[in-house]
């Protein structure tokens, strides 16, 4: 790990695919940008290319599913200075991977993120997840309160165990809405503990996003809704990764400190044109 040789303000992204490094290019000046990722092969290619454009970058591997590996890249960022950006953009989509490891990486992942990046955040410091618009669907969006409670609240250790997270019964179309609407859930609780130390943190849908796992499911099984999902939509367009960047710039920054648990649903008007009902479910 290479380490830079003055302590400056340090930002973290995690997931360095799309827009996660849309993200880390636009924030990252005159900083230190620690970026993190699974895949050591496209985290070494990524670090490369933003210190070709003058960012000071530090890396390290993480598997979000973990507990060990996510405080140890939390206390990697503590160390490097004081830590003023966590971004969290790392996921599987379900051309990807199958239930288990969606619920793994989505959903344990998140709260795993909250919770130890909740222990290092910097006063005055903002932290932001990606989530999906699949968990502005109908399907979790009926969740009993019970199991919204659940979800939000059960310790993070004790998260893959809760009766209704069976990864067979929900197989990966299943699992995938339900982490992403559960990761909303878990940061708007996650913000009173951010929110103790003098920080803030929110969380990001976006829509269907032009990135290589994006393009994946448009030629998945899925695409052909998620193309119609597009065309009805008020923008009529994909996103982009700087679209989302430019939302995570907003919510991590002096603009949004009145704003701390929430949601910014960044989809093109894809679940307005659903809940209009110029767009169905099934369509």
């Amino acid at each position: 790990m290479e380490m830079p040789m003055r302590s400056t303000s340090v930002i973290v992204v995690i997931g360095v695919g799309g827009m996660g490094k849309a993200i880390a290019r636009r924030q990252g000046a005159g900083g230190t940008l620690l970026l993190a990722d699974f895949d050591e092969r496209l985290l070494g290619i990524v670090a490369e290319e933003l210190r070709g454009q003058g960012h000071t970058v530090v890396t390290e591997a993480v598997d979000v599913s973990e507990r060990a590996s996510v405080a140890a890249l939390a206390d990697t960022a503590a160390k490097l200075g004081p830590v003023i950006q966590v971004v969290h953009t790392a996921g599987l989509s379900p051309v990807q991977a199958p239930g288990k490891a969606i619920l793994a990486v989505d959903l344990l992942g998140t709260a795993l993120v909250l919770e130890e990046f909740g222990r290092v955040i910097a006063p005055g410091g903002a932290g932001v997840v990606i989530a999906s618009m699949a968990g502005h669907m109908p399907g979790p969006a009926t969740l009993s309160p019970e199991r919204e409670q659940a979800l939000a609240h059960t310790p993070a250790d004790d998260l893959l165990a809760l009766p209704f997270l069976d990864p067979e019964e929900l197989g990966a179309r299943g699992a995938y809405p339900l982490s992403k609407y559960a990761n909303r859930l878990r940061v708007q609780a996650a913000s009173t503990q951010w929110g103790e130390r003098g920080a803030r943190v929110n969380s990001i849908s976006p829509g269907v996003i032009s990135t290589p796992m994006g393009r994946q499911e448009l030629a998945g099984e899925s695409g052909r809704h998620m193309k119609a999902m597009v065309e009805a939509s008020g923008t009529g367009r994909l996103g982009t990764p700087d679209d989302i960047a430019a939302a995570a710039a907003f919510l991590l920054g002096p603009d949004a400190s009145f704003v701390t648990g929430n949601d910014l649903l960044v989809d093109g008007g894809v679940v307005a044109a659903l809940r209009s009902g110029r767009l169905t479910a099934g369509a």
